[in-house]
């Protein structure tokens, strides 16, 4: 028998010698070979752990099932031939050697009945930005279970541009650098960020592909650079849409531990606030760079900013919903987070918190500087200044002779909300303040204050 080979694509590749104690999103652009890649993990999954395999594969929809049916029958048949049988009634998958793989539809809760009580030791799932929460993910993962020795893996797959596109950014691909483990809180395992574009992909007609893509969204830009990029931070008629990009803007926290320093100085550093008790507040630390380049080996021109630490108040899974802090609770965060950095808390807020409230606390302002954290006026102007000055900013990022504006992907709630604040329709220049725009907010008097240095300087003649 004329021995067939297998040829993987160098992200095929990549994805293959990462260790199954981690758990893999796949999260790229379209066309990156991500199906095929889940066919080869099962594949060797099947191949080492023999009749112990339980494999389970799910799609929201039996269309998605049959398209990957066509991946294992190349796969699957290049292998075995026609030693490995599937039966195409109950979408089972039966292996020489006892393995099992099983191809499912998970739409509603009560499609889950069909997994219920049951032991699976893979789990893989595609187009999962088709899932508008991720509610059923989490609950099929109940049943991974595995013998002692074995280890049990998700690893899950999707595009950007989809309805399930917040709560995936949020979870999977604003933590970590790609290709870099980090610890996914609701799971409490240790995931993998791995992503790709067609552009990955030799095995197909790039250029034919990319004319596809293009025809797909004749209107829709945001979703075209989405699907051809893999870029996360898109959102389409989102007012950052056009200027804030994965790419370019994040900036991976594992580098940025501690403040760098410049000829013997530390950067300078201050904090960009915007309260709420109700609503939620958001606090960052910002760095100004002197012009130079920073513990990531990457050059920040002058008076870019460096945004490395949020504190954010928000209800998990409610940008919108505070926790309910008062000015102490909330001071008492600000200066363990400015601890942490070995930095005063000190910085601007909004214009608002200055005001007096006509009672003996005074101001939020005075209350918060009694509770030893300091602010002094944005003076924020109009909003569209702000919104200016912020947009160029974070057009600048990744330039050689202008500032731009860098944000840590620890900063889940920034990540979370500001890449798909929508326009106001009545006003298109302006951010929807009805919106969850509190991060937006901070990071704008933050810009705004080092306009207002510049100004200072300038007038002062240096």
């Amino acid at each position: 028998m004329e021995t067939q080979t297998i040829e993987l694509s160098d992200f095929q590749q990549k994805v293959m010698l990462l260790p199954e104690e981690l758990d893999v999103f796949l999260g790229g652009g379209r066309g990156g070979g991500k199906s095929y890649g889940e066919a080869l993990l099962a594949l060797r999954h099947a191949e080492q752990y023999g009749a112990k395999a339980r494999i389970l594969y799910v799609r929201q929809t039996y269309k998605g099932i049959a398209d990957f049916e066509l991946v294992c029958r190349e796969l699957f048949g290049t292998v075995y031939g026609t030693a490995a049988r599937y039966n195409a009634a109950e979408h089972i998958w039966r292996f020489p050697n006892g393995a099992v793989m099983e191809l499912g539809q998970l739409e509603t809760h009560s499609d889950y009945a069909k997994y219920q009580g049951r032991s699976f030791t893979l789990l893989l799932s595609d187009e999962i930005g088709q899932y508008a929460t991720p509610d059923l993910l989490d609950i099929l993962r109940s049943n991974l279970r595995g013998p002692k020795g074995m280890p049990i893996r998700v690893v899950l797959a999707g595009n950007p541009g989809g309805v399930g596109h917040q709560w995936i950014a949020k979870r999977y691909v604003f933590k970590a650098a790609p290709w870099k483990a980090f610890l996914e809180p609701k799971s409490k395992r240790q995931f993998v960020y791995a992503p790709s574009t067609f552009l990955d992909n030799k095995f197909i007609d790039r250029e034919q592909y990319s004319d596809q893509l293009n025809s797909a969204c004749p209107h829709d830009p945001e979703l075209l650079r989405a699907w051809l990029e893999g870029d996360w931070a898109v959102a389409r008629g989102a007012y950052f849409a056009s200027v804030l990009d994965e790419d370019r803007n994040a900036i991976d926290p594992a580098m940025w531990q501690t403040i760098p320093t410049h000829h013997g100085y530390r950067w300078p550093s201050y904090l960009a606030h915007d309260f709420g008790s109700s609503a939620p507040s958001a606090t960052y630390v910002v760095l100004q760079s002197p012009g130079a380049i920073g513990p990531d080996g990457r050059y920040y021109p002058r008076d870019s900013l460096v945004i490395v630490d949020e504190l954010a108040t928000a209800m998990p899974g409610r940008p919108q919903q505070g926790l309910g802090w008062t000015v102490p609770v909330i001071a008492e965060e600000i200066k363990a987070m400015c601890a942490r950095w070995c930095i005063r808390p000190a910085g601007v807020a909004d214009d608002a918190i200055f005001a007096n409230m006509g009672h003996s606390d005074g101001s939020i302002a005075k209350e918060f500087s009694r509770c030893g954290v300091h602010f002094s006026p944005a003076r924020k102007a109009d909003r569209l200044t702000g919104w200016n000055i912020m947009r160029r900013l974070l057009a600048g990022a990744g330039k050689p002779d202008v500032p731009g504006l860098f944000i840590s992907r620890a900063c889940e709630y920034f990540w979370q909300t500001v890449p798909y604040l929508p326009r106001d329709i009545k006003r298109v220049e302006d951010v929807d303040s009805s919106a969850a725009d509190h991060a937006a907010d901070a990071v704008r008097y933050g810009c705004l204050r080092l306009r207002n240095e510049v100004s200072q300087i300038r007038l002062s003649g240096f």
